[in-house]
C-alpha cells in the first residue's frame, strides 16, 4: 500500500491509500489545503484539528452545495424527457387540406393558346358557311 506525503495548512502528514489511487489523494489533499490556508489567512494561527474540522466543513458545504444544484438539474431533466415522451406518445394530426387558387402561368398561356386556336377554327367554319 503506497504511502504519500501531503501538505495541509502548511502541515505534513503522511497518508497511505490503495495502488493507483495516489492521484485521487493528492487532488483531494489539494482541494483541502486550498481551505486550510484560507482559514490560516483570515486566522493566523489555528491548531491543527480546528484547522482539518473547519477545513472539511467549508469542504461539505461546497459539496453539499453542488449536489443542490446537480439534483436540480437532474429534476429538470427528467421533467424534459417526461414532456418529450409524452409528446412522442401523442397521435399525430391529420394533416390539414390547403388549397391555392393559384393557376400557373404555363397553364394559362397554353389556355390562351388553345383559345385562340379555337376562335381561328371558328372563324373558319363561319367563312365556309356563309
Amino acid at each position: 500500500m503506497p504511502e504519500i506525503s501531503i501538505s495541509i495548512g502548511g502541515k505534513s502528514f503522511d497518508v497511505a491509500c490503495q495502488a493507483g489511487e495516489e492521484h485521487f489523494l493528492q487532488a483531494a489533499a489539494a482541494m483541502l489545503d486550498k481551505e486550510a490556508q484560507s482559514l490560516v489567512t483570515q486566522t493566523g494561527r489555528i491548531p491543527e484539528a480546528q484547522m482539518l474540522l473547519m477545513a472539511g466543513l467549508m469542504l461539505a458545504d461546497r459539496t453539499a452545495s453542488v449536489e443542490d444544484r446537480l439534483r436540480e438539474a437532474e429534476d429538470k431533466l427528467s421533467r424534459r424527457d417526461a414532456l418529450i415522451s409524452e409528446l412522442q406518445d401523442r397521435p399525430m394530426p391529420e394533416p390539414e387540406r390547403v388549397e391555392v387558387a393559384v393557376v400557373p402561368q404555363q397553364i394559362k398561356d397554353t389556355m390562351a393558346e388553345l383559345t385562340a386556336r379555337a376562335e381561328a377554327l371558328a372563324g373558319e367554319i363561319e367563312e365556309k358557311a356563309g
